[in-house]
């Protein structure tokens, strides 16, 4: 195995992982003269631009120096998804007594067989972004370092490759904090996390993003007792207010310990146990645990590209400097993803490699600032949001309605035991036109895709109210929220019209 990827243990599910995503025997081929596009990173931007011109024709190479799949599929979305799904089946089991099922006995986890799934999962997903695959639909796909040696040269390995165009997208990496003591005491970071063998019965959490409480929750629901330390004062700081209170309150229910406006001072390991000590108010206190998740932000993947010899301007902690179009300031090198973007989600990828795909090839004029951009956090329940929230029109001279409907007023999540959550839609003053809207319900993620759908096509309220949605469905509720809309347009001048009306019709 490549001892600088992190695939462990080394069973043979990360086995097969490996052999699609990093074979150890993979050749790289023999560069051709020129190439339509250059691709540097192979995570979900990479791919699919390298998909993309590839399947119109395109000569096109993709470099990657670590896996296939990136980010999303190793150490992201999927290996994440698959526990936090694990850790909601051992909740729900043990919530069985309130549906009127008696378990005689309390169930138990099994971490070995709950991170075997995972690592058998991902495994099975991989071949869809295995360097197998992109060589079939005609990629040169070379893995090792890449880095540019002019404006239009990239060079991996011992392998110069000239490009008319290229993407950067080498996506980003766990940002780390300078707290003493942290990195000689040890700690996780997702891309560490998913390789654990050992369960931790004590587990730290060192920020409140949606990382750090989807993973929180997890482990809290697999039997870990958990403590959440954040300098915010709520937590997921940058969403809804009411939504993120509402989350607080939950994982205050479910014991996971909240610590918040704290300062994390020192780390450090006595008798085999990790210490981490923190400040709060003035006062200083400690917190003893097995494992400590550091979950605090993102910093893009841009070191050793050289992107002085390419012309291209950077910032350390913002990334690769783009325009509206993704261009680089050098003309022919575009950027999509992580490495780039403010917002980091794979879908939000998918759409900026997309637009950068298009640019640099069709001479197109796509921009980011055009995408309505929705976002999911995977807790229990999730949190959904699309467009703007009622903040972002302060100072921007636009008024807003806001139509809130909660899941208690549902039939479908009263009988499904799931009223902890709400919609909330905002609107242009006095219109039924859609701004943004949050949603938070157990499967909020799968829900927010209509409103989304409604601000990309310019559907407003009243569409939605026309349109039958079927019962009893839990997605009832953003009709709900749109027949609230209607009712507001109801003012007593209207109402006593259409009760003369009603009453000339006697």
């Amino acid at each position: 195995m490549n001892e600088t990827l992190p695939l462990q243990p080394h069973d043979r599910f990360n086995q097969e992982l490996e052999a699609n995503t990093h074979p150890p025997e993979w050749k790289n081929p023999s560069p051709a003269p020129t190439y339509n596009l250059v691709v540097i990173g192979g995570g979900t931007a990479g791919l699919v631009c390298a998909a993309g011109a590839a399947g119109l024709g395109g000569k096109v190479a993709l470099i990657e120096e670590r896996l296939m799949g990136g980010d999303c599929l190793n150490f992201g979305c999927v290996p994440s998804k698959a526990l936090i799904r694990s850790s909601r089946e051992n909740a729900d089991i043990r919530s069985a007594k309130e549906f009127g099922i008696d378990l005689s006995q309390a169930p138990s986890q099994n971490f070995t067989a709950v991170m075997d799934r995972m690592r058998r999962l991902r495994a099975r997903i991989s071949p869809h972004d295995s360097a197998e695959r992109f060589k079939q639909l005609g990629v040169d796909v070379f893995l090792g370092s890449g880095r540019f040696t002019s404006p239009d040269t990239v060079q991996v390995e011992s392998s110069t490759l000239t490009f008319r165009k290229a993407v950067i997208a080498t996506g980003a990496r766990p940002a780390a904090l300078p707290i003493e003591g942290l990195a000689e005491t040890g700690y996780q970071t997702n891309e560490t996390i998913f390789s654990l063998t050992e369960f931790p019965r004590r587990f730290a959490v060192i920020g409140g993003g949606p990382l750090g409480c989807e993973l929180a929750q997890a482990f809290s629901r697999l039997g870990s007792s958990v403590t959440i330390l954040d300098k915010a004062p709520h937590l997921l700081p940058r969403e809804d207010q009411e939504a993120a209170e509402l989350l607080q309150k939950i994982f205050a229910g479910e014991n996971i310990d909240l610590k918040q406006t704290v300062r994390v001072s020192r780390i450090e390991k006595h008798n085999g146990d990790k210490v981490i000590r923190y400040r709060k108010n003035d006062t200083d206190a400690e917190v003893i645990v097995d494992e400590i998740l550091l979950a605090a932000g993102r910093a893009p993947n841009i070191d050793g590209l050289d992107l002085e010899k390419a012309e291209v301007e950077y910032d350390p902690r913002r990334g690769v400097i783009v325009d509206d179009h993704l261009q680089t300031t050098n003309s022919s090198i575009y950027a999509a993803g992580d490495c780039c973007s403010r917002y980091k989600f794979t879908h939000i990828a998918e759409a900026q490699a997309r637009i950068a795909l298009q640019n640099a090839l069709f001479l197109g004029r796509k921009k980011m600032s055009s995408l309505t951009i929705p976002w999911c956090t995977y807790t229990d329940p999730e949190i959904a949001h699309t467009g703007m929230y009622e903040k972002d029109s302060q100072g921007r001279d636009i008024e807003m309605d806001t139509f809130k409907i909660d899941l208690s007023e549902i039939d479908r999540a009263v009988v499904d035991g799931e009223e902890d959550g709400f919609v909330k839609i905002h609107t242009v003053r006095n219109s039924d036109k859609i701004l943004g809207a949050t949603i938070v319900a157990r499967h909020a993620g799968e829900m927010i895709s209509e409103l989304t759908l409604a601000i990309t096509g310019n559907i407003g309220l009243k569409t939605i109210a026309a349109t039958i949605h079927p019962y009893p469905t839990q997605s009832e509720i953003i009709k709900h929220a749109a027949d609230a809309y209607n009712r507001s347009r109801l003012t007593p001048g209207i109402k006593k019209l259409f009760s003369l009306w009603l009453q000339w019709r006697r």
